[in-house]
């Protein structure tokens, strides 16, 4: 079924093992090593195939995950030919630069970040792509000290479902390479460029559009809000879990806009309040 040569690995002992293991640890690791774990069918496919080229990447996207560049490591046990073909097909198409071990179950454990392993580790590349991001773009989510890393993933997972340019982090957000949060973008991680350590300042002088913090005490409920002003250029600001966007975040943003609550919950998740303001941008913006 191999192109290529197909390395085995039995030892959950071995020295690569804990190589790899250790990406899943500090974040201090992944920076130093420059490699990070995507675990999983889901975000492993989406890997492979931006490795591969296969993806309808933008040119910023493309910075990030360069084809030929993205992939460094995959390891896979036996039983992925059977659950996903599709996987050991792509596997088969990297070029010789990927090193390819099949291996058994006790090695991929050792490795996995997760309770139970899901046949298949892709080791990638952390992306060059640094600085300040695009000013001009028509979309974009902002993550403020979120910290829970399924958060993170997931918002990161909406914004690219809502069809945002990009997302960007500021310092003291949750490192988005940590392997819960790869794992909560269910592989739109490798769809869109994330600009990681952006301070908020340095955000607002170089975007041009309009800034709206989404906040639970804003001046303006989103059902509130004019189309149009949702149909502008919109970089949305979503804060810590416990605590929000402070008083020093709103100071950037040009309007503070709270999601309506209709039934008696108190209050709504970040990822779920993130999925309801990007995707009403981008329906405001696409004129549905």
């Amino acid at each position: 079924m191999h192109s290529r040569p197909v390395n085995s690995m039995d030892n959950p002992n071995a020295e690569r093992v804990k190589r790899v293991a250790q990406l899943a640890g500090r974040s201090a690791v992944r920076i130093r090593r420059q490699r990070f774990l995507a675990e999983g069918p889901q975000s492993a496919s989406e890997a492979l195939r931006a490795h591969l080229g296969l993806l309808d990447l933008s040119v910023e996207a493309l910075k990030f995950w360069p084809p030929e560049q993205t992939v460094a490591e995959v390891y896979y046990t036996a039983r992925l030919a059977s659950t996903h073909p599709e996987l050991m097909e792509l596997i088969t198409e990297l070029d010789h630069g990927v090193f390819v071990a099949e291996t058994t179950d006790r090695v991929l454990q050792a490795m996995s970040d997760a309770v139970v392993h899901q046949n298949i580790i892709v080791v990638a590349n952390l992306p060059a792509a640094r600085g300040v991001p695009s000013d001009e773009a028509a979309l974009i989510a902002g993550l403020v000290r979120v910290q829970d890393p399924g958060n993170a993933g997931t918002i990161i997972r909406a914004a690219d479902a809502a069809g945002a340019d990009y997302v960007f982090t500021t310092p003291d957000t949750v490192d988005i390479y940590n392997p819960k949060a790869v794992r909560s973008t269910a592989g739109s991680l490798f769809h869109l460029p994330v600009y990681a350590n952006v301070p908020l300042a340095d955000f607002r002088t170089q975007y041009r559009g309009q800034i709206l913090a989404a906040d639970g005490y804003g001046d303006v409920g989103l059902d509130q809000t004019e189309t149009g002003m949702l149909a502008q250029h919109t970089a949305w600001l979503f804060g810590n879990e416990a605590r929000g966007l402070s008083g020093h975040d709103l100071e950037f943003a040009d309007a503070r806009v709270a999601v309506p609550l209709y039934g008696l919950a108190e209050s709504l998740n970040v990822a779920t309040a993130a999925t309801i303001c990007l995707y009403s941008s981008a329906m405001a913006q696409s004129g549905a």
